[in-house]
């Protein structure tokens, strides 16, 4: 997947707009995850911080029950598979325990964590696959992961519902932010989160960020909210139904069950992860009632840059909704198109900005916005896109993977989802037959394959 700067400007170093989300491969998220959070403004509401449903929004102080469980061993060990990693953890252990991080708690935290090249591997070929914003929105809005969506908004509608009453927060914008992200909670990620960490802040390439974060995961483990054996997550650290990064997880996880823990990793029950996600939107200036953005229709040859108007102001100047009537005057929006006046046209809101700061990419906040409007029924971008081949429709996306798979690609899944996975394996088929390795799901590409 992508990394880009969001909710934290820092998990991620990826993609350029027009392809800044991830490949949906394995999450829906371009990979921007939640960093460390701004202060309150004096502004906010109090409720916005603090709810009694959900408690606080801040981790709760709790004993260390590891603390005097048994004296702190000379020295930890962890795997040989590194010596130079093994001695980095070594010495980050004083900086931990310095960070108030028990030696019980550390030394069962790294309990046979050793460096992990993959996680590496990783870091490093983010920015590999760059996706224009059609195909990312193909696969964000696709009619499997629309379907999908609905399903868990049916089957988890109570829950929803009432983290909706709690925090203002449309229940099917909750729902799209856990499709992109972890798939409905099917793609939480398996990688021990100290480990990634560690491996990460050891590489230094972002060593400063990634041991603030291991830090925090520390203190995660220490509070008791989750033990080492279901402390899982992506490769880049990021955890649960909504792919939290730690000091995300410190500020704004909340216990909506009530059970004492904010457990946004349970797979029998997600209400912590999607409570958690509707507390952050909050906590960044959510505002129910208000659209993400609306495709709209503008002038041939306007101009907009970062102008913002009240939706009845852009009307007297040509922009008006797709279905030709003027946009409700819900705040002031400006005009964003992400392809260029070639493509789709889209009139966003302040709500716009927040999605982005859960994963600040266009790309990704439309794919969530968008989806949280098919999930509720509303229809597809009208606008078509300029994408320079002619399209193919989902099912006929599959049809491209199967046939691949046929001649001995290398597809785990048929998915309907272009990937890098598949993107790898079309420009490798065209390739081999002569042709213009472009990598694109197209037409032409389908006849190719049913006829050779």
């Amino acid at each position: 997947m992508y990394v880009k700067r969001s909710l934290s400007a820092a998990l991620a170093a990826s993609l350029a707009v027009t392809a800044s989300a991830a490949p949906l491969e394995s999450s829906l998220r371009p990979q921007l995850r939640p960093v460390s959070p701004p202060a309150a403004t004096a502004s906010e509401p109090e409720t916005v911080v603090r709810t009694s449903l959900a408690r606080s929004l801040r981790p709760q102080a709790r004993p260390d029950r590891l603390a005097t469980a048994a004296p702190e061993p000379e020295a930890l060990t962890v795997a040989a598979s590194n010596p130079a990693f093994n001695q980095w953890v070594q010495r980050f252990r004083s900086r931990a325990r310095s960070a108030g991080i028990s030696g019980a708690t550390f030394d069962r935290a790294f309990r046979g964590v050793s460096y992990n090249s993959d996680v590496v591997s990783k870091d490093r070929n983010q920015a590999e696959f760059k996706r224009q914003i059609w195909d990312y929105l193909d696969s964000a809005a696709s009619p499997e992961r629309v379907d999908l969506g609905r399903k868990a908004l049916r089957n988890h509608n109570r829950a929803l519902s009432r983290i909706e009453k709690a925090y203002g927060v449309e229940k099917e914008v909750i729902t799209a932010v856990w499709g992109l992200e972890s798939r409905y909670g099917s793609r939480t990620g398996d990688i021990p989160v100290i480990e990634a960490l560690a491996t990460l802040a050891f590489d230094g390439r972002r060593g400063a960020f990634f041991e603030k974060q291991l830090i925090a995961a520390l203190k995660i483990l220490q509070s008791g909210d989750v033990t080492p054996q279901n402390f899982k997550g992506s490769w880049a650290g990021a955890m649960g139904h909504t792919q939290f990064i730690p000091t995300s997880y410190e500020a704004y996880a909340v216990d909506f069950t009530g059970d004492g823990k904010r457990d946004i990793w349970s797979k029998n029950d997600p209400s912590d992860a999607l409570a958690s996600t509707a507390a952050y939107l909050k906590r960044f200036g959510w505002r129910k009632g208000m659209p993400w953005g609306v495709e709209v229709r503008v002038p041939n040859g306007a101009r907009f840059g970062n102008t913002k108007r009240m939706p009845s102001d852009w009307a007297s100047r040509g922009v008006v909704g797709i279905d030709g009537r003027p946009v409700r005057d819900y705040g002031a929006a400006r005009i964003l198109q992400p392809a260029g006046p070639q493509g789709a046209s889209f009139m966003v809101f302040s709500n716009f900005d927040v999605i982005k700061r859960y994963n600040n990419a266009d790309a990704y906040a439309i794919g969530v916005g968008h989806l949280a409007d098919r999930i509720a029924g509303r229809p597809e971008i009208q606008a078509s896109w300029p994408r320079g081949y002619e399209p193919v429709s989902f099912e006929e996306r599959k049809e491209i993977q199967r046939r691949l798979k046929r001649k001995g690609y290398p597809l785990e899944k048929i998915d309907g989802i272009i990937g890098p996975n598949t993107r790898k394996s079309i420009i490798a088929y065209q390739r081999s037959i002569g042709t213009n390795a472009d990598g694109h799901p197209s037409r032409t590409l389908l006849n190719q394959l049913r006829t050779r």
